[in-house]
């Protein structure tokens, strides 16, 4: 279609990745691991914090719904691309297009709050511990998630609408392997600025403001740590917010290699490369870093894996 045509587009041409056909069946499978991992994984952390009593800490209840996060994000966009792998290109409908741009944004936006709010946990329980207990009840922990969740529905739907009501003419191919959104605002002829610079300050609210208040909590954090004189405490206290600084550092610096180096000069292939770090990578590396780093979860797998164990082997 052309630019000009006035026809509504209704069809999106997802181009995917181009890859060697022998690579093709190898990628698939990778891919389609990946995404059993990520959700095998993060159910199982869901499981654990909800079955297992010494994980029913803030700091657990929030990295449960990080896990949930991480599966609307893996489920949004995995299915779709192994289609896109194997078929090397798909047709789906704008409609379809929109909506998973939706549940894209959500978990998107979702980590970054969950994110800072475990961060104010992690603040709390080592610059501010006899507030701790006090102020991180499970009635306020349970106001921060719902509050969390209302806010990125309303933010996401609040740009998504604007999107989904800009005109369509074509062309109708896009060079992605899903719908994000600089490649849906190249589809459309008409202006899109005012959509532009709403996705902006919107990200500057929910994505660039809880990292500047998750970096100014870490200096607090650290300078309270540098403070304890014996250092097997200071490795202790440290290693309760290790996982947390972990996962933050792989989220933010995927966004920032994807959205904050120029884009001029650069393939698509390299920013569909950038854009499966933080869509399929981040997902994935979540729970294995909180699994491998994390004692308390630990015990918990063991003591599930010993019980099923006594039950299988005392019929």
């Amino acid at each position: 279609m052309e630019k000009n045509n006035v026809t509504t587009l209704t069809l999106i041409h997802l181009l995917g990745f181009q890859i060697a056909h022998n690579l093709t069946f190898f990628i698939f499978i990778l891919l389609l691991i990946i995404y059993c991992v990520t959700i095998c994984g993060n159910l199982l952390i869901i499981t654990l914090v909800s079955h297992s009593k010494t994980l029913h800490s803030p700091m657990y209840f929030f990295l449960s719904q990080l896990s949930i996060s991480d599966i609307l994000l893996a489920t949004d966009i995995l299915p779709n691309t192994l289609r896109v792998v194997l078929m090397k290109e798909t047709i789906i409908s704008f409609t379809e297009c929109i909506t998973q741009y939706f549940f894209f944004a959500l978990p998107e936006t979702l980590q970054c709050l969950l994110l800072t709010v475990m961060c104010y946990d992690r603040y709390l329980a080592i610059c501010k511990p006899l507030h701790y207990n006090l102020t991180m009840n499970f009635e306020f922990c349970c106001k921060m998630v719902i509050a969390c969740w209302v806010l990125c529905v309303a933010v996401v739907l609040t740009h998504t609408l604007p999107i989904s009501q800009l005109k369509f003419c074509g062309p109708n191919v896009m060079d992605h392997f899903f719908c994000d959104l600089d490649p849906i605002l190249k589809l459309s002829c008409s202006d899109t600025t005012i959509v532009q610079l709403e996705v902006t300050l919107l990200s500057f609210l929910l994505v660039v403001i809880p990292f500047f208040i998750i970096i100014v909590s870490y200096v607090y954090i650290l300078i309270t740590i540098f403070k304890i004189q014996s250092v097997t405490s200071r490795q202790k206290v440290f290693s309760t917010c290790s996982s947390h600084l972990t996962v933050v550092c792989i989220y933010y610096g995927t966004l920032v290699f994807v959205y904050l180096i120029p884009r001029s000069g650069q393939s698509w292939n390299i920013m569909k490369f950038l854009s499966l770090l933080y869509t399929v990578a981040t997902p994935l590396m979540n729970p294995i870093i909180y699994s491998l780093r994390n004692r308390d979860l630990k015990r918990a797998l063991d003591k599930i894996i010993n019980h099923c164990l006594h039950l299988l082997f005392s019929k």
